[in-house]
């Protein structure tokens, strides 16, 4: 099967872990081995978050005094896909030998019109107390909001459109090659009058990005890896309990908080119903067990376990 893997910013970086190269580095190989065995069956293009690596550099950007101004969030983005792209694409070759691994730096397509602009949702950076992060925000200007038991800076967070390398994207899949990309959700761009991409002050959730880019290269399975072991109803309540299997209808029907769970849920909701594969959501240590339906939150068209047949008709030329 052709696969979309999208790696959560914090399965890379988990909370309360000291940013060090180091740390990180160690995560990513966790990660990779995780993911080698489904590379080793199936044609795999890899996603990868940044929200705590990019709010990091913002923070170093903004405290640099030989700037004139902080470097913008599109270049962090590029930064950050450079970085994590680097890491995972020389795990990936020490656990796949004789394979060829290929990161790319990708640019995503989003509309200037975009409401998100206008409404930050997207966590990027580490944690803070709220009296930390109400602080920050009154003296940089920053919007935060509440992360769970933390408070975090949020930044706008538009709708990608298509990832302006996908042709290439898929080139590199014909040729047997496993594909890092659209790190970060990709750098996110806008095209003028004239066809010129221009990057914009914005960070692109890299869930939504990996389903646009999964039903773009025809895959038959999108794997979104987090933190957490499947999807909960009722999170935080008494009545919490997981969701095994549903369909996109029942899903959406649920709520969940819109920095975080509801770009997971949106984005394999979008990707079961256009395309009528399967999709899962669960923990990054139980890869090959969610594209079995063995494991996580799977979501189908009828809401049962994916067998991996497939009748669509699929050209990848």
């Amino acid at each position: 099967m052709r696969v979309v893997v999208a790696l959560g910013g914090n399965a890379l970086l988990r909370r309360g872990d000291r940013p060090d190269a180091a740390v990180q580095l160690a995560n990513v190989r966790t990660a990779v081995a995780a993911l080698a065995p489904l590379a080793h069956r199936h044609e795999v293009v890899i996603t990868h978050g940044n929200g705590p690596q990019v709010g990091l550099l913002a923070l170093q950007s903004a405290a640099d005094h030989t700037l004139t101004s902080p470097y913008p969030f599109d270049v962090l983005g590029a930064e950050t896909q450079g970085m994590i792209g680097y890491w995972l694409l020389q795990s990936l070759q020490n656990a796949l030998p004789g394979r060829q691994i290929c990161a790319l730096l990708n640019q995503t397509l989003v509309s200037a019109a975009d409401p998100a602009f206008a409404e930050p949702t997207k966590f990027v950076g580490p944690v803070y107390d709220e009296e930390t992060a109400e602080r920050l925000a009154a003296e940089r200007g920053w919007t935060v909001r509440r992360d769970g038991d933390h408070w975090r800076r949020v930044v706008p967070s538009p709708d990608p459109q298509r990832v302006v390398e996908t042709r290439l994207i898929r080139l590199l899949l014909n040729s047997g090659a496993v594909a890092v990309c659209a790190g970060g959700g990709g750098v996110p761009v806008v095209r003028d009058e004239a066809g010129r991409l221009t990057g914009v002050e914005a960070v692109v959730d890299k869930d939504l990005t990996a389903a646009l880019l999964a039903e773009a290269l025809d895959a038959d399975a999108l794997l979104l890896l987090t933190d957490v072991p499947a999807v909960v109803r009722g999170y935080g309540t008494p009545d919490a309990e997981p969701i095994r299997y549903t369909t996109p209808g029942r899903l959406r029907a649920e709520e969940f908080p819109a920095g975080s769970m509801g770009p997971k849920v949106e984005a394999v909701c979008r990707f079961v119903e256009l395309t009528g594969g399967m999709a899962a959501i669960g923990a990054l240590q139980d890869a090959a067990a969610l594209l079995d339906g063995a494991a996580g939150t799977v979501v189908t068209p009828g809401g049962r376990p994916f067998d991996g047949a497939d009748d669509r008709p699929q050209d990848r030329s």
